[in-house]
């Protein structure tokens, strides 16, 4: 009679492939793929990560790709590596995940970071962002980058309070004038304005700000306001603009910016589908106030479900 030996869920998920020596420039791809997941290279040639989920479809997804490029990939669960202790391995994942934070570390302690431009602070903080998601065993710098950057939020708030003090009661209670149909940019930033700077707003729409001369304009392509600026749309130019400093904010910044610019400089998922919601509401013939009512309620979704 066969004996049946019961193991629990394998620790690990092992990534073993071979690519033709002519792919070298895809090579170089799949090797970027494997560093943005954390991935933990071995001796062996193969790619370690711990068995989650998220981590299995990483893999797989990775594993397609070597296969589109004429390579060869198997993906398997593994309870443990004989020559590496699982002890071993979770240091070296530390290990690699606190090289990784130091420079943000030397960064952050550097004298009035704090008091610089918001995008040096807002691209160490995405950077945090990109780190502790692969950190599976908590290196120890990362509460250490936590208290840091928290720190300069409350610096930074601190200064961005004092330059915009006197300015708050010329927001309070306004009419803000934004362009008709309503985009996943303009939709967010009436948003923001009614959640963090004027709970009062009211909102119009028209081409020109001629009929609305005491309105504040926003993502207006004529006139003075709050629009694009540089490398920001309008959304983070208002989050610069009034410091806001919440993180969920920063989060939704992202999924804007991608949406609005389609430069797909952080990389968000999300983005696209919120914008092509949008696209389909206004395909109905929504209004431009039910359109911007939609959005707004959409957004707000968004902000609480990073809670």
């Amino acid at each position: 009679m066969a004996v049946r030996v019961e193991f629990g869920q394998p620790l690990w998920l092992l990534l073993m492939f071979s690519m033709p020596a002519k792919r070298a420039s895809e090579r170089v791809e799949i090797w970027r793929k494997l560093k943005r997941i954390g991935a933990l290279a071995l001796p062996s040639s193969g790619y370690l990560l711990p068995n989650t989920p998220a981590n299995t479809e990483h893999f797989e997804w990775i594993a397609t790709a070597i296969r589109k490029y004429k390579g060869q990939a198997s993906v398997a669960q593994v309870h443990v590596l004989d020559d590496l202790p699982n002890e071993e391995l979770e240091s070296r994942f530390k290990a690699a995940r606190t090289a990784e934070y130091q420079p943000l570390v030397s960064a952050l302690t550097r004298t009035r970071l704090w008091a610089k431009k918001a995008g040096q602070l807002a691209r160490i903080r995405k950077r945090f962002q990109e780190i502790s998601a692969i950190d599976f065993f908590d290196s120890p710098l990362r509460s250490r980058v936590e208290g840091l950057l928290a720190r300069a939020d409350t610096r930074g708030t601190e200064v961005g309070e004092k330059r915009t003090h006197g300015r708050k009661r010329d927001y309070n209670g306004r009419t803000w004038i934004t362009r008709p149909r309503p985009g996943i940019d303009r939709v967010s930033s009436a948003w923001l304005i009614r959640k963090f700077i004027d709970p009062q707003a009211q909102f119009a729409f028209a081409e020109q700000t001629t009929r609305h001369k005491d309105a504040l304009p926003f993502d207006m392509f004529h006139g003075d306001g709050f629009g694009h600026r540089g490398d920001d749309c309008t959304f983070e130019t208002l989050i610069k603009e009034f410091a806001i400093r919440d993180p969920r904010v920063s989060t939704i910044a992202e999924i804007v910016h991608d949406a609005d610019l389609a430069d797909e400089k952080y990389g968000r998922p999300e983005a696209a589908g919120l914008d092509r919601v949008l696209i389909g509401w206004a395909h109905q013939g929504t209004t431009d106030e039910e359109l911007l009512r939609r959005g707004m309620e959409m957004i707000e979704g968004l902000y609480q479900s990073f809670t």
